[in-house]
C-alpha cells in the first residue's frame, strides 16, 4: 500500500511539472507570435510596438489627462500588453489635442516626447474598409438616430470636458444631410491635408485619403453605418496602404 501511494505521489508530482513545462513552452513558442499580432491603436507618439511594451510602465497617466475619453487600458481579457494604453476608435477616436497632453504626462518614454503637435502624430491611416456601406457614396442621407452611440458615449462619462461638449454639438447637426461626417469631423488643424469628400463614380461622394491623416481614428468613430465603413489601420502609414 505505501509503494502505491508512493507512486501515486511521484506520478501526480511529475505529470504536475510536465503540464507546467508544457505550458510555459508554449508561453516561450507563442510570446514572440502574440507580440507580432499586437496591432491596437496606441495613442499619440506611441514608439514601435516592441519598444512601446517594454517601456511602458502602465501608470495610466495618459489615460488621466485625455480631456476626451479616449484612452483605455487593456485588461487581462485583450491578452498580451494588460494594462497598456490604447484608443478603440469603434467608441472613441483621439481628438488630437494641440498640445498632446497624453504624451507630456508619459514619464517613460513610451510615448515620444518629440510628438509636440498634432500634426507630429502618427497613430495609422484611414482606410475605406467598406465602400459598398458607406452612406455618401449610396448617396444616403444621415439617419436619424445616428448620433445615439456618442450621445450613449457621453453619458457613460462622470466627468465630461467642455471639449466633449463642443464636439458633441457639431456631431448632432449632420442628420438628413448629405453624409460628409468622416471629412468634417477631422479633428485636426488642416483637415483637407488628410480627407476630403471627392466625386465618385455612381453620382455620390467618397472620402479620399491623404498623406495629412495621421489615423486619429475620428472619422471610424463618427461613421454612422452599423459597422464602421472607414476604418484606422494602426502603425500602417500612407505610403504602406496607397503606395504599395
Amino acid at each position: 500500500m505505501a509503494k502505491i501511494e508512493t507512486d501515486r505521489r511521484d506520478f501526480i508530482k511529475y505529470s504536475s511539472l510536465g503540464i507546467l513545462g508544457a505550458v510555459l513552452g508554449a508561453g516561450v513558442v507563442f510570446s514572440p507570435y502574440a507580440v507580432a499580432q499586437e496591432n491596437r491603436l496606441r495613442p499619440p507618439g506611441a514608439v514601435t510596438e516592441k519598444e512601446f511594451l517594454a517601456l511602458c510602465i502602465k501608470c495610466g497617466q495618459c489615460l488621466q489627462v485625455c480631456p476626451y475619453h479616449s484612452i483605455k487600458l487593456a485588461d487581462i481579457a485583450m491578452g498580451h500588453g494588460e494594462g497598456t494604453p490604447y484608443i478603440d476608435a469603434n467608441e472613441r477616436g483621439c481628438y488630437a489635442c494641440n498640445a498632446v497632453p497624453c504624451v507630456l504626462a508619459c514619464p517613460s518614454g513610451a510615448l515620444d516626447h518629440g510628438t509636440e503637435k498634432a500634426e507630429d502624430i502618427k497613430m495609422g491611416i484611414a482606410v475605406l474598409e467598406f465602400p459598398d456601406t458607406c452612406l455618401a457614396i449610396n448617396k444616403t442621407p444621415v439617419p436619424s438616430g445616428y448620433n445615439n452611440k456618442m450621445h450613449m458615449f457621453i453619458n457613460s462619462v462622470t466627468n465630461v470636458s467642455p471639449l466633449e461638449l463642443e464636439v458633441l454639438d457639431k456631431f448632432d447637426k449632420f442628420e438628413g444631410k448629405e453624409c460628409t461626417l468622416c471629412a468634417d469631423m477631422c479633428p485636426i488643424p488642416n483637415p483637407l491635408s488628410a480627407i476630403d469628400m471627392v466625386p465618385d463614380a455612381n453620382g455620390g461622394k467618397r472620402p479620399e485619403i491623404y498623406d495629412g491623416c495621421i489615423g486619429c481614428g475620428v472619422c471610424q468613430e463618427v461613421c454612422p453605418t452599423n459597422t464602421p465603413s472607414i476604418v484606422i489601420k494602426p502603425r500602417a502609414s500612407y505610403e504602406d496602404i496607397y503606395k504599395s
